[in-house]
């Protein structure tokens, strides 16, 4: 049986509804002000060690799959060529877990859920890495992962300590995780991560019609799903919204490029 992805308890920053409880509150609220404000502050060179450590501790506390594993071949083979986005060098791991998902860090790292892998063909596991290194090339996840810093520090605080990153306990990990995972684009950088992801691909050598494939795929797991709010997907098309002009979008212009579909495997 797949080990279950670990699961963190939900970050809420919520307003109490009686006066003794808004007041502390206020208390806490002004201390957290403090500390997000040293989350801010935070330089490059901290952010990189606060994003190494992270996807380090999710390597850890998940089964990654071993290079001999038929997940690794298949993703090493997928992503040939595939070496690094602006200057950014890319790495790939694959994580032995039963969610459907897949994500990727300001650092490069993408990691991908086996059974993400199992529902959906080379040219749709495609799409998702060349949306995935999109928002990386956009910094997209270097922002996402500052304003999750932000809520954690809102929650335990995170500083830094003589130039250095201040280390990060388990529980901020966790809440982290949790920031991450519950954090949205907007449709304006979801849609120029889909173009960069469809550039991406081709400039390498890949069909860019995996963009539109990929969106295909996650839109029939939607209505298959029936969009559970405690669905295992629920998480994964709350990440993609507008799946439909998505897709047009991709199909038109690889149609327009008269780039050929690739057969149905």
């Amino acid at each position: 049986m797949k080990k279950s992805f670990m699961k963190w308890a939900i970050l809420l920053v919520c307003m109490a509804v009686t006066m003794p409880a808004m007041a502390q509150f206020n208390t806490k609220a002004l201390k957290g002000a403090v500390k997000a404000v040293k989350a801010v502050t935070l330089t490059d060179a901290q952010m990189t060690e606060y994003v190494k450590e992270y996807i380090d501790w999710m390597d850890t506390h998940n089964q990654v799959c071993a290079d001999d594993n038929e997940y690794t071949i298949r993703l090493k083979k997928l992503t040939d060529g595939l070496t690094s986005v602006e200057g950014i060098p890319l790495n790939f791991k694959v994580y032995y877990v039963i969610d459907v998902n897949a994500f990727a860090c300001a650092d490069g790292s993408v990691r991908i859920f086996s059974s993400l892998m199992d529902i959906m063909s080379d040219e749709e596991l495609l799409g998702v890495i060349g949306h995935e290194v999109g928002h990386v090339a956009h910094k997209d996840s270097k922002d996402g992962f500052r304003t999750a810093l932000l809520t954690s520090a809102l929650k335990d605080g995170i500083s830094s300590q003589g130039g250095k990153a201040a280390k990060l306990s388990d529980s901020q990990l966790g809440d982290l995780g949790e920031a991450l995972v519950n954090s949205t684009y907007s449709q304006k950088q979801e849609r120029s991560a889909d173009d960069y992801g469809y550039e991406f691909l081709k400039s390498h050598g890949k069909n860019p019609w995996a963009m539109a494939l990929s969106f295909q795929k996650l839109k029939k797991m939607q209505e298959e799903a029936g969009v559970q709010k405690d669905s295992k997907l629920s998480q994964l098309f709350s990440t993609h919204p507008d799946l439909d002009a998505r897709i047009k979008r991709m199909e038109e212009r690889a149609t327009k490029e008269g780039i050929e579909k690739p057969a149905a495997e």
